[in-house]
């Protein structure tokens, strides 16, 4: 299996990898442009984060069911295309003077749903495509793809922000993913039509795959516990971004590089995750890196100015990232593993939906926080809460429908 996984999946893989490094170099555009062009303070970015998530995820609930029964592919694309225009509308009105907060959430907004869309959508094709014995190979690619281009691109990123304005990362991102749509076109092949096999009440095709996510023992604690931590992390990004653009006076180039190196983690993380996973049993690794991933953010609350304060960022996010990169693919293959070809699709959703609902009220939460106690006490404050997040990784009752023959990680 090493290595051969198919011209179909080479395409997908590299509109995959356009795609990721145009968000890459994006990272974090919006907070900078809502910081650096709007000046807006903590609470404002943080509502910009929330509110994109949320109403994103509002509008996507019914996408579970109309993904499901559609080809995939073409839904890809579609998404794709939307988040191009989407993106591409904010240097357009930068460059008429007349870029908004509101269009910045609006934006948020249509990226957010539209992202959940392609999420469901890959997932159900991925599980399609590749073979069971193939898909730790093929997530551990992805996660591997996503590390390197948060190693490349936010420097990047940065370095463009201060030579050619602070939009350009924005437009960066909107022609990636129009590579991707087109790298997506290119696949070809004959995906079936996915067949009903009997008309379900609108209701119970909504929440098919929220049903699946609880009541599958194996899946359920990595969903509440994924829900938990996802929620705090992103929930300090903007605080982040407050804290060293704003208050602490680093140039965007700096913060882009105090994320950029440490995603070398994420590469070794993914590179031996499949190794690990075979050595020491899927389901072992991810308990353990569960645990592991969550006891660096608390170190955050040490930052400070200078070269010392960006030492301290890129050690915590080096650790952190390290877990994650093996984390991932782990969660991914055994999510895939334990969910049925005609439900892939809603519980893909579902879980994207659930997550972005919890990053968008923790976000806000912490947003509400920062204001009250400053952004270094609430980053800490996250960080003690991401210590308690290991319980939710307890297993609930049963053995769950794990096929052991996939997954050479189980053995």
């Amino acid at each position: 299996m090493r290595g051969r996984l198919g011209r179909s999946f080479g395409w997908l893989w590299g509109a995959y990898a356009v795609s990721a490094y145009g968000t890459g170099v994006g990272f974090g555009a919006f907070p900078v442009l809502a910081v650096l062009v709007l000046d807006a303070g903590p609470g404002r970015v943080a509502l910009l984060a929330a509110a994109g998530r949320a109403v994103g995820a509002l509008l996507a609930v019914p996408l579970g069911p109309w993904v499901e029964f559609r080809r995939k592919r073409p839904v890809m694309v579609a998404a794709d295309l939307v988040r191009c225009g989407a993106l591409l509308s904010v240097p357009l009105a930068y460059g008429f003077g007349v870029l908004s907060f509101g269009q910045l959430l609006l934006v948020s907004v249509v990226t957010a749903a539209a992202d959940i869309g392609f999420r469901a959508a890959s997932g159900a094709y991925l599980k399609w495509l590749v073979p069971p014995d193939g898909l730790l190979l093929a997530n551990s690619r992805f996660e591997a793809t996503t590390w390197s281009a948060t190693v490349l691109g936010p420097p990047l990123g940065g370095a463009a922000i201060g030579v050619l304005g602070p939009v350009t990362t924005v437009l960066a991102d909107a022609v990636s993913y129009l590579l991707s749509a087109l790298g997506l076109r290119a696949i070809g092949g004959g995906e079936p039509e996915p067949v009903r096999e009997a008309k379900a009440p609108r209701t119970t095709e909504l929440l098919a795959g929220w049903r699946h996510l609880l009541a599958e023992p194996a899946l359920r604690p990595l969903f509440l516990n994924t829900l938990a931590v996802n929620g705090l992390l992103m929930a300090t990004e903007p605080l982040l971004a407050v804290l060293l653009l704003g208050r602490l006076g680093y140039a965007p180039w700096e913060y882009g590089l105090a994320f950029a190196v440490p995603c070398l983690g994420g590469l070794l993380g993914a590179r031996v995750a499949r190794p690990l996973a075979r050595r020491y049993g899927a389901r072992r690794v991810l308990r353990v890196t569960g645990v592991l991933r969550v006891c660096w953010p608390v170190g955050l609350v040490c930052v400070g100015p200078g070269a010392a304060g960006l030492a301290v960022v890129m050690v915590v996010e080096f650790g952190l990232i390290t877990c994650c990169g093996i984390f991932n693919p782990l969660l991914a293959t055994r999510r895939l593993d334990l969910t049925p070809q005609h439900l892939v699709a809603r519980t893909l959703a579902a879980w994207t939906v659930s997550t972005s609902a919890a990053i968008a009220a923790l976000t806000a939460a912490w947003g509400l926080l920062a204001t009250w106690t400053g952004p270094r006490a609430a980053l800490g404050l996250a960080g003690l809460a991401m210590l308690a997040t290991p319980v939710l990784l307890l297993p609930g009752r049963g053995r769950g429908r794990v096929r052991r023959d996939a997954v050479a990680a189980e053995g």
